[in-house]
């Protein structure tokens, strides 16, 4: 069978990288594809992958800044071409479900959500601080790729839903049915400890529309400790939020994931 994996870009850890690593283990001879990749921001395991990129992958400062360019991403994947392929395996939370298949070729989206950039486009912009102009803007393209990114998805043959959240999400969004296959947990890594200590915790990449501030808001207002394990550019932000000590650590208080880079930082409270 041949077969192609497709994942919207590469130049940040989180968990759809964790999903990504497992269809790559899963399917070891099939090439990836995705829009941008930054060798220096992932892995080194990463280098040994069969990587296709897009022209998006040669803009200044993409690497770093990929939400600039959000409105070329359909752009790009529509000219994709995936049509020599049996079968194609997107795992997608942004525009790759757009590209293009032949005839013959079976398509399957892992969807981790729809397109959150412009289908909860308001609160997206309203975490990342845009100026007034980009946010006219982009309200203006977002109503024209809601039909883009809706007709895409009447392309996928078939969908796979990470949640019953998401599952919800496709229907209501693409009017498409789906089957629930939860993400891969890496169990072994993990044993029951025999301290139990009283405080809520959050693992997460540290970014605006993950609404880590909201967590920190309510636990503030409590007084109810909290830990949180991630890095992120939001980090500063929420260091800097009311209520927040001073110290934010960056020693390892949990390891969540094999790379170094990717190992959680503590947040402790009463925060």
């Amino acid at each position: 069978m041949k077969l192609a994996l497709v994942h919207d870009w590469l130049n940040q850890i989180g968990g759809a990288e964790d999903v990504l690593e497992h269809l790559v283990s899963t399917y070891p001879d099939a090439p990836l594809y995705t829009s941008i990749y930054a060798p220096d921001l992932m892995p080194s395991a990463y280098q040994d992958w069969n990587i296709h990129t897009t022209w998006l992958d040669h803009l200044p400062g993409i690497h770093q800044h990929h939400q600039r360019y959000l409105p070329l991403y359909p752009l790009a994947w529509q000219g994709v071409d995936l049509s020599d392929y049996e079968v194609v395996l997107s795992n997608k939370s942004g525009f790759c479900h757009g590209l293009k298949i032949g005839p013959q070729t079976l398509h399957i989206c892992y969807c981790l959500t729809p397109t959150r950039y412009i289908w909860n486009l308001d609160t997206y912009l309203d975490r990342e601080n845009f100026g007034r102009s980009i946010r006219i803007a982009a309200q203006v393209v977002a109503r024209l790729y809601k039909r883009w990114d809706y007709a895409a998805a009447q392309r996928v043959h078939h969908f796979i839903a990470i949640s019953t959240e998401i599952q919800q999400r496709i229907q209501t969004i693409y009017n498409r049915d789906s089957t629930i296959i939860y993400p891969p947990v890496e169990t072994q890594r993990f044993a029951p400890s025999d301290t139990v200590e009283d405080y809520f915790l959050i693992v997460s990449r540290l970014i605006p529309y993950k609404r880590i501030d909201l967590a920190v808001q309510a636990c503030t207002r409590l007084g109810l400790p909290l830990l949180i394990g991630g890095k992120g550019r939001d980090r500063e932000r929420l260091e800097a939020m009311p209520g927040q000590p001073s110290s934010f650590s960056a020693t390892c208080r949990m390891r969540i994931c094999r790379d170094c880079s990717r190992t959680a930082g503590r947040l402790s409270s009463p925060v």
